[in-house]
């Protein structure tokens, strides 16, 4: 069968190949894909900056945001066929570490997992591909179209789930939040926000497209300006940063209110040098309560979380984060966005 394919750390690999398929198996699903969602971590592999291919091999399979309908499942699996499923990425370490041996190996701490499509186990840009069950989440229905957000949406979950835990050390009742960045992370987090009954706020720097308008009939406010700007009438108790810009990260903590949380989700590129008071800043994060929290991957609970999410959430606004669907043998236009695009995506079928 055909898939998208790359050798890792060489530019210019990604490409459509033949593999065989997958192999029997009466413990795994076998699902056939629908679509894969392409991010800023799979331009980077395309990119041959990143990535590992399983062990004695030069290919992966690239695609870790994943949609699929079950074919079939062992009958004890607790799915169907025709099930709608997405499939967790992250796997445990083998050793595992205390974190990964309690489910939570989004916390691993030797850096031994593996994933899906990303390092070392091939991901989920096939036709067909297997999952064990364990590692597959049921999705309602409802979301055929739009069940390939669970992936990112659940890196969202976990990152709400910590500002709340970080939140609950003492009392606390947020009001106001904060969302840097407005593409499917920001906009996804703001989603979480507005579910959460909050006051939600969210920056990026683009004055046309789709985002102004995504952000405002979600029923948050749309800000084209600096950090300091978009807080001067309220500052936000909780912050979700999803740009990874060195600025806006130092300039988010600086706004952050008293007792406030600021989550970091976007991945900051080397080479960018700041000037900053680091006193001034380590002074107002004591004296304020203050955390910085740093936040990537999920676990199953927080893929589960996701699925709810979205499938509370309206269908044709979340459709709408969606700017283009291509076939598997155009994969290049899902690499290559344009300035108005917010998800891309690769179908299958």
């Amino acid at each position: 069968m055909r898939a998208l394919t790359v050798v890792p750390r060489h530019e210019n690999s990604l490409a459509v190949t033949d593999i065989p398929e997958p192999d029997a198996s009466e413990d795994d699903l076998l699902v056939e894909a629908l679509a894969v969602g392409v991010c800023g971590t799979d331009r980077e592999i395309a990119s041959g900056d990143y990535g590992w291919a399983p062990p004695g091999r030069d290919r992966l399979v690239i695609g870790h945001e994943s949609l699929g309908r079950v074919r079939r499942a062992p009958h004890d699996s607790g799915f169907s066929p025709g099930d709608l499923v997405t499939g967790v990425v992250r796997r445990p370490d083998p050793v595992p570490c205390p974190a990964c041996a309690h489910g939570q190996f989004d916390m691993c701490r030797n850096g031994r997992y593996t994933e899906r499509g990303i390092k070392e186990l091939d991901g989920y840009a096939s036709p067909l591909w297997r999952v064990e069950p364990g590692y597959a989440v049921r999705l309602d229905p409802a979301l055929a179209e739009v069940g390939v957000l669970v992936e990112p949406a659940s890196v969202v979950a976990k990152a709400w789930e910590q500002v709340e835990r970080i939140g609950a050390r003492a009392w606390f009742q947020p009001r106001t939040a904060l969302i840097t960045g407005a593409g499917p992370i920001g906009l996804l987090a703001a989603l979480f926000g507005v579910q959460r009954g909050l006051d939600v706020h969210v920056l990026d720097r683009v004055t046309e497209g789709p985002k102004p308008d995504l952000v405002t009939d979600l029923g948050a406010t749309y800000h084209c300006c600096d950090v300091a700007a978009a807080t001067a009438g309220t500052r936000p108790d909780i912050v979700i940063e999803a740009t990874g810009a060195g600025q806006v990260i130092f300039d988010a903590i600086d706004a952050i209110a008293s007792y406030g949380v600021v989550c970091l989700t976007g991945v900051s590129s080397a080479g960018h040098r700041l000037t900053i008071d680091a006193g001034i800043l380590n002074r107002d994060i004591v004296l304020e309560n203050d955390v910085v929290v740093g936040s990537v991957n999920a676990n199953l609970g927080h893929y589960t979380a996701a699925a709810e999410a979205l499938a509370k959430a309206d269908l044709e606004w979340l459709g709408r984060l969606i700017s283009r669907r291509v076939p598997l043998e155009r994969f290049a236009e899902a690499f290559t966005p344009g300035p108005d695009d917010v998800k891309l995506v690769i179908t299958f079928g």
